[in-house]
């Protein structure tokens, strides 16, 4: 019989992931859904539609009645209180699978508060933006015991993503190891696009011709980062893809996680103080493209191009 899946977290990447799932998944019953703020699961129900979604009114509600539980939240002390609320309920033999990015030494923490409760635990980091949890293009990092991989795998490739890295049998915080210094090269990437386009503008270059460049050179995530650059949706969007409190966070983590063993990652480290301008310039807005905002800023140009 298929299992229930339950659902926690419904954020920028947890509702096209939860999205797909519904649709793709093959569920037998409706996937149950919660949210702390409870209008965006009642919202996003509504889309998915009610005989496909179910709301939970607590994390207890959604724990209860399910066999499979995936949560994605934004960072290490939501994700602990998560799994403490939900340790609260009889869990012998749930499997928990967590989407969070938080530092491994969270997830082996997490790992063992779960077993000691007698359920099992995957972690499952993504990598992607959100307009690729939508379209189901993730790419999924599995690590923990090989039979409970397993019992993910069939909602990884082809459901929320197009491929995955398999750390079956190796420790949970193997896989958010992976996905903390995974994020540097995205951290790093927008730095790089940054300083690029701004000495592109004061040089005389323009930013159009730097795109081309960028554009026939390196299609993918660095032409689609410069256009949010170019294009001005770095201080546009109301709401942002990639929060700076939550860039911050990843670039925190990659420092204590090189500090630890022995490494410098400096460029983390610039990119960083980067992000500290974008809070105090945007606030809660903030998104990590503002990098630009502020390379801008430091460069002598305005904020907003």
């Amino acid at each position: 019989m298929a299992p229930q899946l339950a659902w926690i977290g419904l954020g920028n990447m947890g509702r096209g992931m939860c999205a797909n799932i519904v649709e793709k998944g093959q569920l037998a019953e409706p996937l149950i859904i919660y949210n702390r703020t409870a209008a965006r699961a009642e919202q996003l129900s509504s889309k998915l539609g009610g005989d496909k979604s179910k709301v939970a009114h607590t994390i207890e509600e959604a724990v209860k009645p399910s066999d499979i539980i995936f949560t994605c939240v934004g960072d290490d002390k939501a994700i602990e209180e998560t799994i403490g609320a939900a340790l609260k309920s009889d869990v012998k033999g749930k499997l928990f699978v967590d989407c969070s990015t938080v530092h491994p030494d969270t997830t082996d923490k997490l790992a063992k508060m779960i077993q000691d409760a007698g359920a099992h635990f995957v972690a499952c980091p993504v990598f992607g933006a959100p307009a690729m949890a939508d379209a189901g293009q993730l790419v999924c990092v599995l690590a923990g015991p090989s039979d409970q991989v397993e019992r993910v795998k069939p909602y990884t490739t082809g459901v929320m993503g197009r491929a995955i890295i398999d750390y079956s049998g190796s420790p949970h915080g193997t896989a958010t190891r992976l996905k903390i210094i995974g994020n540097t090269f995205i951290l790093n990437m927008v730095e790089t696009l940054s300083e690029g386009h701004a000495l592109a503008e004061k040089s005389g270059l323009g930013n159009d011709r730097l795109h081309q460049f960028i554009e026939t050179m390196f299609p993918g995530p660095y032409t689609a980062y410069s256009n949010r650059l170019r294009q001005g949706d770095y201080y546009k969007r109301e709401e942002p893809l990639f929060a700076v409190d939550l860039a911050r966070k990843d670039a925190r983590h990659a420092m204590d996680l090189a500090k630890t063993h022995g490494v410098r990652m400096r460029d983390v480290e610039v990119a960083d103080k980067h992000l500290e301008e974008v809070q105090k310039h945007m606030g809660s807005r903030g998104d990590i493209a503002g990098i630009y905002g502020a390379v801008r800023k430091e460069s002598g140009l305005e904020f907003e191009n």
